[in-house]
Parts: structure tokens; sequence; C-alpha cells
């Protein structure tokens, strides 16, 4: 008989659980944090979590198939509308801007060209198959729709270090600064 108990408390436990966590289980399973080779394999795109809460996307170049121009320069963000940003190096630079969660499970919000210094509306989800779909759109009314394919190894002149370090992306100055979480900020005290 106590066999019977511990198997129905091992039982009951795990379906608490189960219904606890569900929600965290989808968002986990949308969560497109990681890195993506471009559908034409022209750049690889780092997605991360950022924002003060870390519940938005932002991400970042962290390798080109092509990082230099004709005269051996690095290609710079020279059609960028912020002339403070028009010299920056376009591998490391943030073009995916603090996307949102969606009801339907999707990220959605700003991506940046830096082909033509625009920014555009942009969805983005992991797919069945382990993919990553970015449908971008003008005008919420011509949208093409890409397919990333996740990358795990490292390209020589691939950037692997953290968001901000020396060998990593930089993030634009709004995503930078985060707020200490609440437990520090009271441990500090």
């Amino acid at each position: 008989m106590n066999y019977m108990v511990r198997l129905f408390l091992r039982g009951l436990v795990a379906a608490i659980l189960m219904s606890s966590t569900g929600h965290a289980e989808v968002i986990a399973s949308n969560d497109p944090s990681g890195t993506w080779l471009t559908e034409d394999g022209r750049a690889r795109i780092r997605l991360e979590r950022c924002g003060a809460a870390r519940d938005r996307i932002c991400g970042f170049i962290v390798w080109m198939k092509d990082p230099l121009d004709p005269r051996g320069q690095p290609f710079r963000d020279s059609f960028n509308p912020d002339p403070d940003k028009r010299t920056r190096a376009l591998l490391g630079h943030q073009l995916i801007l603090g996307l949102k969660l969606s009801p339907e499970g999707r990220f959605d919000g700003d991506i940046y060209n830096a082909e033509d210094g625009k920014s555009y509306s942009v969805s983005l989800w992991r797919d069945p198959s382990d993919r990553l779909k970015l449908k971008g759109c003008l005008l919420k009314l011509l949208c093409q729709t890409q397919t990333w394919t996740p990358t795990f190894d490292a390209q020589p002149g691939q950037l692997v270090g953290l968001t901000g370090d020396p060998g990593g992306p930089r993030a634009d100055r709004e995503w930078t600064s985060l707020p200490a979480p609440a437990k520090a900020k009271s441990a500090a005290k």
C-alpha cells in the first residue's frame, strides 16, 4: 500500500509541475536565441534576450561572408540616419531591435537594414523543423519571408564574445544599460 501512495504522490507532483510550467515550456520552445545563418548565407545573426526585463529579443551580425569593402576596409553603416553611427563597422552591430513576444508566439518589432539605412517591421518564429522564419514587411503590405538555419560552429572572423565585451557585438544604447535585478538592489543596501 505504501508503494501505491508514493506512486500516486509522484504522479500528482508531476501533474502539478507540468500544469504550472506549461506556459514557460511554450515560450522556451519558441525562444529564437542562438546563432542563425541567413537564407542567402551572407551573414550569421546572434539572437539573444535583451532589455531591462530580458523579455525582448535583439540580434547582432556576428559573422559576414564578405566583411571588407573593395579597399580592404570593414563595411560601414554609411546609410544610417544617425550620423554618429555611420562610421561603425557592420560586423558586430545590432540590426534586430528589441522584438516583443506576441500572443501568437512570434516575436514582433523592427529590423534595421544597413543597405538602405531604414527599419522595417519584422516577425520571427521557430518552425516545426527548428528553423527560424523571419517575415519582413514594408508598409505591412509588401512582405517577404526568409528561412534561417541554426549554426553551432564558429567560422573564421566570427564574433564569439559576449555582447559588449571585446570580441563580441555591440548593443545600441537603448539596450545596453540594464538595471540590477530587484534582489541584488536590496542586498546592496
